[in-house]
């Protein structure tokens, strides 16, 4: 009897849509394949409080499902690509990166336009110290209030009042199928002055390093088709940069990188931590488009140098 493919994934509404995509992708290639989605409570999900720079990191987030994975209770683990660390732990391995969405955020609001038609003092919710301090950085009037939960309890404060804008990923939107409301305006911001996080967008699937997935070499290579390699080096790309620059999951720093015809771009927009110094820089480099993982790899290490050498270092130490 063929294995049933088990994924892990937080039990959230959004996380469950991640996997659910994977799955169904799957499923398109391999139709035949039982496939099983595990939710899995992580100890992000139980602290819904404390902002996650007080109770350790982004890293709370995949801890239970990397357990599971070395329990052999599940064979892979789904998650939103910003939510792993730089660099994996060992003995786990990214089996695929699928497709990105859209790695942009957007402005909600309960009036049309962007955030330059927002009234002065005008409240604007967001979990995330680099979008706050990207806010600032282009409208210092605004009062930026801390905002944690999913994104439909972010959505519903809006709705009701409690809140005059929000700021969200734009790929979470997209996968509730929440992008459009007659109550509320979205508006994409831009890329230059709100640089997303690394990994915006992305998904990961994470395995075993030493183990084919599900014990199975069909299994294992129905997995890798999954893989875009697109956006497999444009995140890999972004997360050397994180890497090199010792940036934890949730340090104020944005980094983008776009693989287009010409090679790689990266740029990169950090904070201190307080908010009040910035850096920005930008690096482009010839590639081909199959160019290998470890191009991308120093094309970001290279920005990280770069910015470490003129100062990022005391920038993100000092605050």
């Amino acid at each position: 009897m063929a294995p049933t493919l088990r994924i892990g994934s937080r039990p959230s509404r959004l996380a469950l849509a991640q996997a659910e995509r994977v799955r169904d992708r799957l499923k398109t290639s391999a139709p035949s394949m039982a496939i099983e989605i595990v939710a899995i409570r992580t100890s992000g999900d139980k602290m819904t409080g404390a902002s996650l720079a007080q109770v350790g990191g982004k890293g709370l987030f995949i801890k239970e499902l990397e357990q599971a994975l070395v329990e052999r209770a599940i064979d892979m683990a789904v998650h939103s690509m910003k939510d792993l660390p730089a660099t994996l732990a060992p003995g786990f391995r990214i089996a695929a990166v699928p497709e990105r969405a859209d790695a942009r955020d957007a402005l909600i609001s309960r009036a049309n336009g962007g955030i330059a038609s927002l009234a002065s003092r005008a409240r604007v919710g967001t979990s995330s110290a680099r979008r706050r301090f990207e806010a600032l950085r282009v409208r210092a009037d605004l009062d930026i209030v801390a905002l944690r939960g999913n994104v439909d309890t972010r959505l519903r404060r809006l709705e009701t009042g409690d809140f005059d804008a929000i700021i969200v990923a734009l790929a979470a939107l997209e996968r509730l199928g929440r992008a459009g409301s007659d109550e509320v305006a979205l508006v994409p911001l831009d890329e230059r002055d709100f640089v997303p996080a690394g990994s915006q967008g992305a998904l990961g699937v994470e395995a075993l390093a030493d183990r084919l997935i599900a014990g199975s070499a069909e299994l294992d290579a129905a997995v890798r088709a999954l893989d875009d390699p697109r956006a497999h080096r444009e995140i890999a790309a972004e997360r050397a940069f994180l890497a090199a620059l010792g940036a934890s999951c949730v340090s104020p720093v944005g980094v983008r990188a776009t693989l287009g015809a010409s090679g790689f771009c990266v740029r990169a927009l950090l904070f201190s931590i307080d908010g009040s110094h910035h850096m920005a820089d930008e690096l482009a480099e010839t590639a081909a488009q199959d160019a290998p993982l470890a191009q991308a790899q120093r094309t970001g290490t290279r920005l990280a140098e770069r910015m470490l050498a003129g100062g990022a270092c005391e920038l993100i130490a000092n605050g």
